[in-house]
């Protein structure tokens, strides 16, 4: 009797042990799963805005427009592929672990001066009776929390909740990597890269100023639905154009984008020296709706470095090799707020001269054009 009182006792010792390793164990899962849910956005599509600051004085405030859209600071178009990326990292971010004991209180410091401060607004209802039931929707400030650097092996970054004090380390599944660049909080970061963005149904009118080469500017008017006139402005002539030639210079315009965005990124007394030198090309589109857009742009020189390196060198026909960068070249638009860098990849298909366009003319492609200009 003795003995099997002792095997119940130690039956139930083992069972109590047990279910308090459970029930710990369960709230530290309940707690980090709670935890997780304010870092983590479920419903992407009910996120309205999104305010990001740091500690160098940026802020963007990005908020989705009726048509989908997304507006920077009330300004600007927002990057649409750069939300995305966005939204989806809200939708997939997990926990990883709570930071350690040894180290928290050293990487909330961190968090406190080095970090980026993330709001989060959604539009959810008053009332939610088991999540069937949702009445009297409303915008709302759902998330607030701290995004601060990588961890040391880059396989995680650290995140502090607003007025928590666990901080965690964040990834997420399957992507190795850090993700505290996707939480930039420059407004440049956020910035549409388009410069020309229109159908050709929309299209008014298109010129194009060669400032080294006059005679081979030229200026295309919509006459009606389908009629356009080509007008040569060195002699401000009519000139007969291929029909194909045009609508493919017509549809380049469809989206025309910059590569960066150097507002920031040059110093000033360069950049004002650029933009004093003479134009290489003038691009002014036209829309029906009245909206004009104007893109100047300016020659490149190559880094100090290749200009070094190609010091005393000659071509293949002998000639020294000069500075200029042909791959990329500079720009401003924007009525001369954005100073922008372009790649001649992308805006060859409408830098040709009037030439190409006029019938009949030889010119077909772009190795010819080059040879026009040199």
């Amino acid at each position: 009797m003795k003995k099997n009182n002792r095997i119940t006792i130690i039956i139930a010792a083992l069972l109590v042990v047990i279910a308090g390793i459970l029930i710990w164990n369960n709230r530290y899962l309940s707690t980090i799963r709670g935890e997780a849910a304010d870092f983590q956005v479920w419903d992407t599509a009910s996120v309205t805005k999104i305010y990001l600051a740091d500690r160098f004085d940026h802020e963007s405030l990005l908020e989705r427009q009726d048509d989908g859209s997304w507006l920077l600071n009330k300004t600007y178009k927002a990057h649409s592929k750069q939300v995305d990326l966005f939204l989806t990292t809200l939708y997939k971010v997990r926990i990883k672990m709570p930071v350690s004991r040894a180290s928290h209180d050293n990487i909330v410091k961190e968090l406190a001066v080095n970090s980026t401060k993330v709001e989060i607004y959604q539009i959810v209802p008053r009332i939610n009776l088991f999540n069937r039931i949702k009445l009297f929707n409303h915008e709302k400030r759902t998330k607030v929390f701290y995004v601060g650097d990588a961890t040391k092996d880059n396989s995680g970054t650290f995140m502090l909740k607003e007025g928590a004090d666990q901080a965690y380390i964040v990834y997420i599944p399957g992507f190795r990597g850090f993700i505290s660049t996707r939480f930039t909080a420059n407004p440049d970061d956020w910035r549409d890269h388009t410069v020309f963005n229109a159908t050709i149904a929309d299209i008014q009118s298109v010129t194009v100023e060669f400032n080294r080469q006059p005679q081979s500017s030229f200026r295309l008017d919509n006459n009606g639905r389908h009629e356009y006139q080509l007008t040569r402005l060195a002699d401000n002539t009519t000139v007969p154009y291929d029909t194909l030639k045009v609508i493919n210079l017509l549809s380049s315009f469809s989206d025309v984008r910059f590569e960066s965005l150097l507002n920031n990124l040059m110093d000033p007394q360069r950049m004002d020296s650029i933009l004093h030198s003479p134009y290489l090309h003038r691009i002014t589109l036209t829309t029906k709706d009245g909206k004009t857009t104007q893109l100047t742009t300016f020659e490149k020189l190559v880094t100090n470095t290749a200009i070094q390196e190609i010091e005393g060198r000659v071509d293949e026909f002998g000639n020294p090799l000069d500075p200029i960068d042909h791959d990329r070249i500079y720009g401003v638009y924007n009525d001369g707020r954005d100073f922008v860098l372009l790649q001649y990849y992308i805006f060859d298909k409408v830098l040709h001269p009037v030439e190409y366009y006029e019938a009949g003319h030889p010119i077909h492609n772009n190795f010819e054009f080059y040879e026009v200009f040199e």
